[in-house]
């Protein structure tokens, strides 16, 4: 050891322990305990992440710490896919078709996440975002609409309102996806209520 340290111990001390200290900063950063600070808009918008779940066609979890949850829940903004067997409401026409074409989509895959700057998340505290596999540089949203596969939702003002409905309308003529055999009764209740106005 040079002959400086052996006769300032107290410096090779100090430089041990804020060594420890750092060390023990950079795994609490990475802990899923640890609390997540900042706005929506500052942890997630433009951010990418891994698709670790897909819970239905229109909801998927993200490898990214929420509160106390280890991933966070997006629920996918203007879009309404059929739920499956694991909702409340209980399987509707085209669910598992929606959910399985998600999941074969996202699952395992990098996606970047867009906000709406004023409204980012829904009443049961799930991210609102549109989803954009860095594959293919496209709003995920917005296949699955133009595929048949989600009823475009215009219960809540969003930059692509107007584009969702013009590729539902697009899809129904086309009779793709759901738009092949879909009744009136198989649609979801909002749905029904927005015809009959």
């Amino acid at each position: 050891m040079p002959r400086y340290y052996r006769r300032h111990p107290l410096f090779v001390a100090v430089v041990l322990i804020i060594g420890f200290v750092a060390f023990l900063g950079r795994d609490a950063q990475r802990s899923p305990s640890a609390p997540v600070t900042g706005s929506d808009l500052d942890r997630y918008d433009g951010q990418t992440f891994t698709v670790v779940h897909v819970a239905d066609g229109d909801t998927v979890d993200v490898d990214a710490p929420d509160g106390n949850e280890t991933k966070t829940r997006i629920r996918l903004w203007g879009v309404d896919t059929p739920e499956t067997d694991k909702s409340p409401t209980g399987r509707m026409f085209y669910g598992d078709e929606a959910s399985d074409f998600t999941r074969s989509a996202l699952l395992g895959r990098r996606v970047r996440l867009l906000l709406v700057a004023d409204d980012t998340r829904d009443k049961y505290n799930r991210l609102l975002a549109y989803i954009v596999p860095v594959d293919t540089g496209r709003l995920f949203n917005e296949i699955l609409v133009e595929a048949g596969y989600a009823y475009a939702d215009p219960r809540f003002k969003h930059p692509h309102r107007e584009r969702f409905l013009s590729l539902e309308s697009n899809a129904r003529a086309a009779r793709v996806g759901l738009w092949q055999s879909v009744t009136p009764d198989q649609m979801p209740n909002w749905r029904r209520r927005n015809a009959a106005k």
